[in-house]
């Protein structure tokens, strides 16, 4: 049976460990790993490293995780292990990711891979040049709300697509009055690698660039809507980062998509995240699973009234989209896909320039917002 060994690091945090670690990687493992083209069935071996030996022992105890170690370099000297995989903190994330390369290992990593574009544009390359496998995650697409948009999208449903608009977000509470906090205090400093637009614009830039059209230009503005928080040891601190971001996006074709995303919103909506596509032939709304769409012929004809209640109920005009096939975990489905890039040359459209892209798109939202003006999103020379 082939075999992978896989180096896992940062799969302590919430996203690292939920859904890479136990979703994931382990979800994969207890499943007897991956059926290949050969007939084969491609055995992964994961070892969790991290710098906290209490936690990492800890961790492979519960799961019965049969390696783990403090000791980053050596396990990528392991010629034994042939992928390393980063969940980190961003800002460690390009020099971890170019040791791993340095070291022959192929690599997959979270998002963004670096703070900086010229950062991350030197690392797509580097990777490109090392001739080994690399990869992003891009998670969003393989959720089963945006996979039911694609299908809408490939059959003609929509006919000319005209705009999108996407909500995002929920309230984080503060820390300050009983109720701790969702998400870890660096997300809310700038020397950490905080802030929403660097966070969320990488999702958003390949979200529109697969299913819509290529980015062209933005505008966006950012907000720190609440100026102190308190961290995890109980201490007030200033967030000096943004916490909001209200961005406009100009695609290929005429495409304008407009998405909030949001720290600071309660949410009244279907989803935590929600996509609304609008085209000449039908309209759709798309949340993490499920997806309601509107044809032109079922469109109700309203009428301005402000002197009558409204006499139509909008959301029983809509008709959902059914599942007709099952849909795995978004993590897992794309990391099978790379796993099987690298076992056996798979297709594999999500390499480290998709994630030097997103870094542009962030890089540029934040400029916009320091000048308050469009900018143009010139092509990458990866």
């Amino acid at each position: 049976m082939p075999r992978l060994g896989i180096i896992l690091h940062g799969v302590t945090g919430r996203m690292g460990y939920n859904q890479h670690l136990v979703r994931s990687i382990l979800a994969i493992r207890d499943q007897g790993g991956i059926a290949l083209q050969s007939g084969e069935r491609l055995e992964i071996d994961p070892i969790i490293v991290g710098r906290n030996r209490d936690k990492m022992e800890q961790l492979a105890k519960r799961h019965d995780i049969a390696r783990w170690s403090t000791d980053l370099d050596a396990a990528l000297a392991d010629p034994n292990d042939q992928i390393f995989f980063d969940a980190g903190t961003t800002l460690m994330r390009a020099e971890l990711i170019g040791r791993a390369l340095d070291a022959g290992k192929h690599v997959y990593c979270e998002k963004p891979i670096s703070d900086d574009l010229r950062t991350a544009v030197k690392l797509a390359r580097k990777a490109r040049a090392s001739g080994l496998k690399h990869g992003v995650v891009q998670d969003k697409l393989f959720l089963p709300g945006l996979r039911k948009l694609a299908l809408l999208r490939d059959s003609g449903f929509f006919g000319k697509i005209l705009s999108v608009r996407g909500e995002f977000g929920y309230w984080v509470f503060e820390g300050d009055w009983g109720v701790p906090a969702q998400r870890p205090s660096w997300n809310y400093r700038k020397k950490d690698g905080g802030g929403i637009i660097l966070d969320m614009l990488c999702h958003w830039r390949y979200v529109l660039d697969n299913l819509f059209g290529e980015v062209k230009a933005v505008s966006c503005l950012g907000a720190t809507h609440i100026p102190s928080r308190i961290d995890e040891q109980g201490r007030v601190y200033d967030c000096d980062t943004d916490d909001a971001a209200y961005a406009t996006f100009e695609l290929e074709g005429g495409i304008v998509a407009h998405i909030n995303s949001s720290w600071t919103v309660r949410v009244r909506r279907d989803d935590l995240v929600t996509f609304q596509v609008d085209g000449t032939h039908g309209s759709a709304v798309a949340g993490l699973t499920k997806c309601w769409t509107q044809h032109r012929v079922n469109t109700p004809k309203p009428v301005w009234n402000p002197d009558q209640p409204q006499t139509i109920d909008f959301y029983r005009t809509w008709d959902e989209v059914p599942d007709t096939q099952t849909f795995d975990n978004g993590f897992k489905a794309q990391w099978e896909m790379f796993l099987r890039h690298v076992a056996e040359d798979g297709p594999w459209p999500y390499g480290l320039e998709a994630g030097a892209k997103g870094v542009q798109l962030a890089e540029l939202g934040l400029k916009s917002w320091a000048e308050r003006r469009w900018l143009d999103v010139p092509a990458l020379e990866l």
